[in-house]
């Protein structure tokens, strides 16, 4: 049984995007991958879905129209019964996003790009081995 029933990648560089979908391909954690460049998107389509999906969804702070923040307030204001696991995607190294980051329930994780393997195992590593 796969772990998840899709991945979604909210960050609104189609390169980032590109390279994570590969590396969480690999990992055989589901069998979608979705990528959003605007995090409005992104929050339309989860909205749709029933709420029994599993989603693992990486979150990028700055982006223009919605970015990481707004995203979550309406993330939570639209998705109350939803139990998806955030974790957000970024380059801020700037521990005060770390910490506005742990405000927000579903975030379960700040992991600074690029994203690894390796960070990923020490934030879910019920779901993914340690390469």
């Amino acid at each position: 049984m796969l772990a998840f029933d899709s991945i979604v990648l909210i960050d609104d560089d189609p390169i980032n995007n590109l390279i994570n979908k590969r590396l969480l391909g690999r990992l055989n954690l589901c069998d979608e991958i979705a990528e959003f460049l605007e995090a409005k998107d992104a929050l339309e389509k989860i909205r749709e879905l029933d709420n029994e999906k599993k989603l693992l969804i990486f979150l990028d702070i700055n982006m223009p129209v919605m970015n990481g923040w707004d995203f979550l307030t309406q993330y939570d204001l639209q998705c109350p019964k939803r139990e998806d696991i955030i974790l957000m995607l970024s380059s801020s190294i700037d521990y005060q996003d770390r910490k506005k980051s742990r405000t927000f329930e579903a975030v379960k994780g700040f992991i600074e790009k690029p994203l690894t393997n390796q960070k990923l195992f020490e934030i879910l590593p019920e779901y993914v081995k340690n390469e």
